[in-house]
């Protein structure tokens, strides 16, 4: 019987492609709204969920000139202490909805007189209902306990907002036709992630993402941590260039995420620089000049714009992490000692 974390996975480029048709015109119209009523931005979130507001960061920056901050929800519930967030648009993300700590974030934002909007899973759950506009991630139930459909419908949400206020058509056409390429991707890391078993044994890690792509290696290394109890650490090259570089050693495992796009000159660099330590390289790439000298290379088609290559790239970190936990004979639905809602205060 095929594992249900597999089928969700694989449920990804219908979601997405039914996320944008459900939720386009939807979030024109939030856009609308709240245009001229906000100078900067919050983002509430934990998880998974932190890792797409870390890509909100990056496209709500880029494009519409926006400063993101990620809440700091502890102050608003354990130290009873919140921020003053006076002409902030305050966005709260949770699959579930349930997490008290991210409700509070956005609670008291709307004491503060601030706009408020959501992205969730279940819009009548209390974040929706504490939130002044709701994006659904239009999911359908997410039963694998590690999220994967749910994060990359938020890293959609954010690229419809992100185009819902600026209007581009170019931008446009280029999210449009993306479900359409991610099939192709699945399909393909399936066939590459058969050789992963020479993995079985690893215990540590590092994921390395830049730029738009800084959230999937933070991403990735959760899946990773999650479903194979490996130590999975995140970084940009140029944080592991400021010291953790000195732990590569022959056959130390790195992860790399290595699309096209502006940032992709300084990534090519690093892992030169890394396969002349000794360092074994896992990588994600539409360059062949990265792949064909990687350990294990997953391809992702040319044409997808950096900004859009994390929808695409995360992908084949999904099915490396679920195959690793494979390998090593754990549970990749039940992860041990994980729940799918956790509530934090």
């Amino acid at each position: 019987m095929q594992d249900i974390l597999f089928s969700e996975i694989s449920e990804q480029p219908a979601i997405i492609q039914r996320l944008f048709d459900s939720e386009a015109d939807h979030i024109t119209k939030i856009a609308s709204e709240l245009r001229n009523r906000f100078k900067y931005i919050v983002i509430a979130a934990r998880g998974t969920s932190d890792n797409a507001a870390r890509y909100a960061q990056y496209v709500l920056g880029a494009f519409n000139h926006y400063q993101v901050a990620l809440a700091t929800p502890s102050l608003f519930t354990v130290y009873k202490n919140p921020p003053n967030l006076k002409e902030a648009l305050v966005i709260g993300v949770s699959q579930s909805g349930q997490s008290p700590d991210i409700v509070s974030v956005l609670a008291s934002a709307k004491e503060q007189g601030c706009s408020t909007l959501c992205i969730t899973n279940d819009v009548k759950s209390p974040l929706a209902k504490t939130s002044e506009f709701v994006i659904s991630q239009h999911t359908g139930h997410e039963k694998a306990v590690a999220a994967t459909k749910t994060y990359t419908a938020s890293l959609a949400a954010f690229a419809l907002l992100s185009l819902a206020f600026d209007k581009n058509v170019k931008r446009e056409k280029e999210l449009h036709i993306l479900p359409e390429k991610l099939a192709g991707i699945i399909s393909s890391a399936c066939e590459v992630v058969k050789t992963t078993e020479r993995y079985r044994y690893m215990e540590h890690c590092v994921v390395i993402g830049r730029g738009f792509n800084y959230a999937t290696a933070f991403e990735i290394a959760l899946k990773v941590k999650e479903l194979t109890r490996v130590v999975s650490v995140p970084y940009s090259s140029a944080d592991f260039s400021h010291g953790p570089i000195a732990t590569v050693r022959s056959g130390f495992p790195v992860i790399v995420v290595a699309p096209s796009g502006e940032m992709y000159p300084h990534i090519r660099e690093f892992v030169d620089k890394l396969i002349g330590m000794g360092a074994e390289i896992i990588s994600i790439s539409d360059k062949k000049e990265i792949t064909s000298k990687s350990n294990l290379g997953f391809v992702i088609p040319a044409g997808i714009p950096e900004w859009l290559s994390p929808i695409a790239c995360i992908l084949p970190g999904q099915l490396f992490a679920r195959q690793l936990a494979i390998e090593k004979g754990l549970n990749i639905d039940k992860p041990e000692g994980l729940t799918k809602v956790t509530e934090t205060y």
